[in-house]
């Protein structure tokens, strides 16, 4: 057997062992006797009644073991030009004073804070603060509109507010405090008090009686001598709270617990990701995101890795060139960011000219998740930078991995458009629509994970058992939903095809979008693509796709449509009906960089839509409609 293998089958034969050797990775208050409570929570708790604190294992320990001087977090931000390194031991006294701040300001255990900011050093240091002494943090990413932060407020109730006077885009500045004032004056929850960041790039307008200046509280706190002790916490009390969009427009509030998501972070370091203490680590994320929270903030410091908290993006600040000059400035030897970026980076600049002007020779792997990496753009980055490029698979909900290439055990072979194996902790199925196990390898159906989740993932909503149930464990007895669609193939690897409500049906046949997606990303014109599933009077439904050119395209367009077609025609056959497909300037994203496909079948089917709150820009919207409408695919009410 593989190392990987002899690793699953060890947990797979004692968990309990497994986990329990795991947990010596991070230092304890109180060590937990055992590592998993089946009689607690929703569907059991990981190591009940084990005490710790995220802030001292991310920041005191490593000062402790001599590591004060060596770099915790790189603030580089090609935005602004502004570039800043905090050591171990600055970092710990920026966060142990600013949670000093928090405290005077009347947070405690359990109280609520909403990080509301844009990615500087003080976002990760407000996070920190929180875990310091057992508040519970939600970031909400910074410059979502009013109505989005007021849903939030009003659920999670925060004692305090953290926000800055500005976010800025490589073409604007986005003010902040009017954005926070709003939500404040519609939110029914009102929070004791705001503390804002004034930017140098934008003033703070205005300042009422709860609001407060950051830098003038953090200079009180020093003067006085004042820094918090970390907050010894249960490792079933929750660290944060993250929300992710609900089919019912109302958010849910992902719960994160403080003792087991330690636990699998450090292991993922260790196993997946084979990073060193003293290492560079770049997770090219938002703390918005949960990527942001895992591999920006938490994960690389209870390393004892530099971390790189990154203010730009991946063309345009200044050009196709950012990540390579990061890379070698850096020094760094893992990356991590979603395939949308190395999409950008192709379209601008396809050859890779801009890579040959910078040494990236300390980079050892590229990992990908977020969406389903393409086999196409996986070659590209392979060819260009000479590494291990690998998709690896996991959620909001999950918190890390729960398919990857475990490179800390081993390097397994690389399957274009796999999201590799199944890490320890996960038991994974393929079930049909009765809940029932598929028959053999290679067969599409829904991706469910066999309770109990391991540490690290979510234990339940935010006051919310029943709609945790219902949203995740109800369909499937004894399984959690990922609402994903896939296949496991001969060979254990698991393909992730679409979200659930991807797989379309036409005339009968059930259809993946992704491996259609797949088939048009091969096209040699193509930077990037999306197929979603259209009502179809005849069919039911009928697949359309559209395909975002490589700069410096000089072929028709409408040849390029008819070739995308035929290689669609070729390689799945007649039945995949794919007989539309629209050349646009780009696609509809969230921020995140996740096409909305929801949204555009919604415009295509004359369905009720709103404004998706997450979406980068929303005058896309506008070309794909157009697109669609020249086409004849609105139906009646839409058009």
């Amino acid at each position: 057997m593989s190392r990987y293998a002899d690793v699953y089958k060890a947990w797979m034969d004692n968990p309990e062992d497994f986990w329990m050797e795991a947990a010596q990775g991070i230092d304890w208050v109180r060590a937990p006797e055992k590592a998993f409570n089946p009689d607690d929570g929703v569907y059991g708790r990981w190591f009940d009644g084990g005490l710790c604190n995220t802030s001292y294992n991310c920041l005191d320990r490593h000062v402790e073991a001599g590591m004060g001087d060596v770099a915790a977090l790189i603030y580089d931000s090609p935005i602004t030009g502004s570039k800043r390194v905090y050591t171990y031991a600055e970092l710990t006294e920026e966060v142990a004073t600013f949670a000093a701040v928090l405290q005077d300001k009347g947070v405690g255990k359990g109280d609520r804070v909403i990080i509301y900011m844009p990615m500087v050093p003080e976002a990760a240091i407000a996070m920190l603060a929180c875990a310091r002494i057992g508040a519970i943090h939600s970031v909400v990413f910074g410059g979502f509109a009013p109505h989005e932060l007021v849903t939030r407020i009003d659920d999670a109730k925060p004692k305090v507010i953290v926000s800055a006077s500005c976010g800025i885009e490589p073409n604007r500045v986005i003010a902040y405090k009017p954005l926070l004032d709003k939500a404040v004056a519609d939110s029914k929850h009102k929070p004791d008090h705001c503390i804002i960041l004034e930017r140098e790039e934008h003033a703070i307008e205005s300042m009422s009686t709860r609001d407060h200046d950051w830098t003038a509280l953090m200079d009180e706190a020093r003067a006085a001598g004042r820094k918090a002790d970390p907050e010894p916490m249960n490792a079933t009390d929750p660290l944060y709270i993250l929300y992710t969009s609900g089919t019912t427009g109302q958010p849910k509030g992902v719960v994160r617990d403080t003792g087991g998501h330690m636990v699998a972070l450090k292991w993922s370091m260790d196993n997946i990701y084979d990073v060193k203490t003293g290492e560079t680590y770049w997770a090219a994320s938002d703390v918005g995101w949960v990527v942001g929270h895992s591999y920006i903030v938490y994960a690389p410091l209870l390393q004892g890795c530099t971390t790189i908290l990154f203010e730009g993006k991946p063309v345009g600040t200044p050009d196709a060139g950012t990540f390579w000059r990061v890379i070698e400035e850096h020094k760094v030897a893992a990356l991590f960011t979603a395939p949308t970026a190395f999409r950008a980076i192709k379209k601008e600049d396809p050859k890779a000219e801009f890579l040959a002007k910078y040494d990236t020779s300390s980079l050892r792997t590229l990992f990908l998740a977020g969406e389903r990496a393409d086999p196409d753009t996986i070659k590209w980055a392979e060819q260009i930078l000479d590494v291990p490029v690998l998709d690896h698979w996991w959620q909001t909900e999950t918190g890390w991995a729960i398919t990857g290439n475990p490179v800390g055990l081993e390097l397994l072979p690389v399957k274009y458009g796999s999201a590799s194996v199944p890490m320890p902790g996960y038991e994974i199925h393929i079930l049909d629509e009765g809940g029932h196990e598929v028959e053999g390898p290679n067969t599409l159906g829904a991706v469910a994970i066999k309770l109990p989740l391991p540490p690290g993932n979510l234990p339940t909503l935010w006051n919310n058992d029943e709609r945790f149930r219902n949203a995740y464990l109800n369909h499937f007895p004894g399984y959690y939903e990922t609402a994903d669609a896939g296949f496991i193939d001969e060979d254990g690897y698991l393909h992730i095809m679409a979200r659930t409500d991807d797989i379309i049906n036409v005339a009968g046949h059930r259809l993946s979008t992704g491996g259609m997606e797949e088939v048009l990303s091969s096209h040699q014109s193509v930077a990037e693509c999306a197929v979603l599933g259209i009502a179809d009077a005849l069919k039911g439904q009928k697949p359309i796709g559209f395909v975002v050119l490589k700069s410096g395209n000089t072929k028709p367009l409408d040849e390029i449509e008819k070739e995308c077609i035929q290689l669609v025609r070729e390689e799945i056959g007649a039945v995949a009906a794919l007989r539309h497909i629209m050349v646009v300037d780009r696609l509809p994203k969230t921020r995140s960089g996740k096409i909305l496909r929801a949204t555009i079948r919604k415009i295509a089917d004359g369905e009720e839509w709103k404004m998706p709150a997450t979406i980068d820009d929303p005058a896309i919207l506008d070309e794909i409609t157009e697109a669609l409408r020249s086409h004849g695919l609105l139906t009646d009410q839409a058009a």
